[in-house]
């Protein structure tokens, strides 16, 4: 059975003016991996995002309301993270059970903050941007430590598919890549993973991340002189208790600040590597499953096949080389 929501305009636009009180003006599809996104503008010309969560995630209250403080949390804290708006009776979530032609299914839906802004995808960013991006991963998860609730227990997450720890379940998923050279490759790395990083996780720093700060999760706007500022911070459907390194890994981003201990800094090549098989095999397995959102899934592979190939190719000894060696001048360049 689908778990992805399917509603319609008509749909969404009810439910904005009978839980939020919203009367829609304009209202469009928004893109989404899982779940479904409308941007909606109301009477006065105020911006919303209506969330709309899949049937799945949607049994899971008690961590969509973790998330859901989370978001607030960062907000009250200087970051430009969405969050969520009450509905007329105070509720920052409600859960609506409809048909999308799959049998009746409930869903979670949130009606969230609108930001500004392009994804880093979109824009031109400099080098210059990608570091403060980094400087602001690193606090976004520095501020996570001082979250306080009696319900942080559901973020142990560790059999969440998309987590690095689980690199080696990309096995499963593998025939969708049958045919593909970057078969091979993607083999390669999950071993590699095995044998070089697996045995080294306990060592890893741990606390609460973001789980998925990738260029589709970060807005940006253009500042004085070509660079960009970072607008709004999306999605917090990955939050978890994990590995520190994991969210650098995930932001492919070696600037951040965060000093890394050893054996994670001698993992990162592979986690970088790991987490781009995830999206390719990931999206792959996704784009058969749901087709009418193929252009979204595949977002990843126009890139990231280019990518993983050329990292292997180049090696990690290289890789680090570059990667190290350009953040040590960097930062000393801000100092």
């Amino acid at each position: 059975m689908s778990t992805e929501p399917e509603f319609s305009l008509q749909k969404a636009t009810k439910l904005a003016l009978q839980h939020y009180g919203v009367t829609v003006k304009e209202i469009s599809a928004l893109p989404s991996y899982m779940d479904q996104n409308f941007l909606v503008m109301d009477e006065p010309g105020t911006k919303y995002v209506l969330k709309i969560m899949n049937s799945e995630e949607s049994k899971n209250t008690t961590l969509l309301g973790l998330q859901t403080l989370a978001m607030s949390f960062l907000r009250c804290r200087g970051i430009p993270a969405q969050t969520a708006i009450p509905t007329t009776t105070g509720q920052l979530m409600i859960m609506a059970e409809t048909d999308c032609g799959h049998g009746a299914q409930t869903y979670c839906v949130r009606l969230m903050t609108y930001l500004p802004g392009k994804t880093i995808t979109q824009s031109p960013v400099k080098t210059q941007d990608l570091y403060h991006v980094g400087k602001l991963v690193a606090t976004i998860d520095k501020t996570l430590q001082q979250l306080v609730s009696p319900n942080l227990d559901v973020l142990e997450r560790d059999g969440i598919l998309w987590s690095l720890s689980n690199i080696p379940l990309l096995e499963g998923y593998l025939s969708v890549m049958d045919g593909d050279p970057l078969q091979e490759v993607v083999k390669a790395v999950i071993e590699q993973y095995k044998s070089h990083v697996q045995p080294k996780i306990n060592t890893f720093q741990k606390g609460i991340i973001h789980g998925d700060l990738s260029d589709q999760n970060l807005l940006v706007t253009p500042v004085d002189s070509g660079l960009h500022e970072v607008s709004g911070v999306l999605d917090f459907s990955l939050l978890m208790n994990g590995c520190y390194v994991f969210e650098l890994a995930i932001t492919i981003m070696y600037l951040i600040i965060m000093p890394l201990n050893n054996n994670e800094k001698d993992s990162l090549f592979l986690l970088v590597l790991g987490r781009l098989c995830q999206s390719l095999v990931y999206g792959r397995y996704n784009a058969k499953k749901y087709p009418d959102n193929k252009e979204y899934l595949l977002t990843t592979a126009k890139s990231g096949t280019r990518l993983v190939t050329k990292l292997w190719k180049l090696g990690k000894t290289e890789v680090e080389r570059k990667w190290f060696t350009d953040a040590s001048t960097f930062s000393k360049r801000q100092m």
